[in-house]
C-alpha cells in the first residue's frame, strides 16, 4: 500500500510542478488553488509513505517522479527542448527509480 501512496504522491507532484506554469506568479485563483492543493495532497501521501518505507527511498522516488513527469509534460505541453541528452538523463531516472524500488526490501 506505501508504494501506491508514494507513485499517487509522485502523480501529484507532477501536477503541481506543471501547475505552477499555468499559476503565472500565483497570480490566478483557480490555477493556485489546485496547484496549492496538489502541493498538501502530494506531502501528505509521501508523509503517509514514509511510515513504512525508508525516507531516502520515500524521497528519492518521489522526486524521481516529479523531475521525469514534469520534464516529459514540460517537453509535451510548453514546446521545451527534447535533445537526446536530456531523454537519456530522464532515463536514467527511471532506472534509478526502478532501482530504489528493486532494493527497498518492501
Amino acid at each position: 500500500m506505501a508504494w501506491i501512496l508514494l507513485v499517487v504522491a509522485g502523480l501529484l507532484e507532477v501536477g503541481w510542478a506543471i501547475g505552477l506554469k499555468y499559476t503565472e506568479g500565483f497570480t490566478r485563483p483557480v490555477p493556485t488553488a489546485l496547484t496549492l492543493l496538489s502541493m498538501a495532497a502530494s506531502m501528505a501521501l509521501l508523509g503517509l509513505a514514509a511510515r513504512t518505507l525508508p525516507i531516502g527511498t520515500a524521497y528519492g522516488v518521489w522526486v524521481g517522479i516529479g523531475a521525469v513527469g514534469a520534464g516529459l509534460l514540460g517537453v509535451l505541453l510548453f514546446q521545451e527542448p527534447a535533445t537526446p541528452a536530456r531523454l537519456a538523463f530522464m532515463a536514467l531516472m527511471i532506472v534509478a527509480i526502478i532501482g530504489l524500488k528493486a532494493t527497498s526490501g518492501h
